[in-house]
């Protein structure tokens, strides 16, 4: 490997080394990641959707590359391009619902304890006043992504769930978990996707564990 390359394709092909260096942890997380991504009440095609939406948000190249490969097969490049934008305006999404505690604590109400309730999100209009255009602007945005397009709304919603299950944002999951029910998706739909999540976040982490082998290994030479 060149010393100034820090991915490349090749690299996730260090990745069964893993089950000789820590070999039953390994095997159990491998063992996970199939279950989760196997179809179910949700069919393979929208777990890899989900599974590429995920992976856009973690940031992992492996992940990004695998799963579109595999999605490719079942969806169109225009059915993965809605599911990017789903990712997008949730990432995007939850900077902006956390923007309510950022109110909170600039105006300083020190007697109230609490850092998450549902109804401090109430203050997200505010920003309509404090950064109109950019923020009509993300409201807009948010809309079109959201809505029905080639993916369903009850599609977008599931990705939706599954993506603020890895951004960690409260208010997006009270929030999408809503909508989705209105959607008619069913608790064990909700929690497929939420596995698929889960189970990206771990790959995202243990894919890049490619990269630690090689920044070990040159730390050597």
């Amino acid at each position: 490997m060149s010393n100034d390359s820090l991915y490349k394709k090749s690299n996730i092909n260090r990745l069964g080394e893993y089950g000789e260096l820590s070999g039953d942890a390994f095997r159990a997380f491998v063992d996970f990641d199939q279950k989760a991504l196997a179809a179910g009440l949700l069919t393979n095609k929208l777990k890899e959707l989900i599974a590429v939406a995920v992976a856009h948000v973690t940031g992992c190249p492996y992940c990004i590359e695998i799963h579109v490969n595999k999605v490719k097969k079942e969806a169109t490049k225009e059915e993965m391009a809605e599911a990017i934008m789903v990712a997008t305006a949730l990432k995007a999404g939850s900077a902006m619902a956390h923007g309510v505690n950022a109110l909170n604590a600039y105006d300083g109400n020190e007697s109230d304890d609490e850092l998450y309730k549902v109804s401090y999100f109430d203050r997200i209009k505010e920003y309509s006043n404090l950064a109109g255009d950019a923020f009509k602007a993300f409201v807009s945005f948010d809309i079109q992504a959201m809505k029905a397009g080639l993916l369903s709304v009850k599609e977008k919603e599931l990705i939706a769930i599954a993506i603020a299950h890895v951004t960690g944002c409260p208010y997006c999951i009270e929030a999408h978990v809503n909508a989705a029910k209105k959607a008619q998706v069913s608790k064990e739909e909700m929690a497929e996707a939420i596995m698929v999540a889960t189970a990206l976040k771990a790959g995202s982490a243990m894919a890049h564990g490619v990269n630690a082998l090689n920044a070990y290994d040159e730390s050597l030479n």
